[in-house]
């Protein structure tokens, strides 16, 4: 009998675990086809809070070109103990908002996201959670 439980997540969990921030990845369709990519991220408002440079490829490729629709994205984060073969992931499906106006810009610059890359990474987008899945991996640990 194996000892490994893989368990389905509810939402409320799912945004225990991925409250604190970090790392995840970005995921959709642009111009050269699927991408994804990691990005540092905060949870701000209930939204995936990320940065990325004004007028970078990840900027152009998340405009529809039509006013006040947004693109759908996945964004997935994880964390996983390898030696222990037990982790979790998170997966976050919504529409990526453009932070444009000055008030939600304000905001946005309050909510403390950091990124490691270099440069000007000045424009925000927010992904609000139209779905949010998680599953998490674990060995149970018996008296045996």
């Amino acid at each position: 009998m194996s000892d490994v439980v893989l368990e389905t997540l509810d939402e409320a969990e799912c945004l225990r675990l991925i409250a604190p921030g970090g790392i995840g990845r970005l995921a959709f369709a642009g111009r050269y086809d699927l991408t994804v990519l990691p990005v540092n991220y905060k949870l701000h408002d209930g939204a995936i809070l990320f940065r990325t440079a004004q007028d970078s490829s990840t900027d152009e490729d998340l405009r529809t070109g039509i006013a006040r629709a947004e693109y759908r994205v996945a964004f997935e984060i994880d964390d996983f103990d390898t030696a222990r073969r037990e982790g979790w992931s998170v997966l976050v499906q919504g529409p990526a908002h453009h932070v444009d106006s000055a008030d939600e810009l304000a905001q946005a610059q309050g909510a403390g996201v950091e990124t490691w890359a270099d440069g000007g990474r000045e424009h925000f987008i927010s992904i609000t959670p139209a779905r949010i899945t998680g599953r998490r991996i674990r060995r149970e640990h018996g008296d045996s």
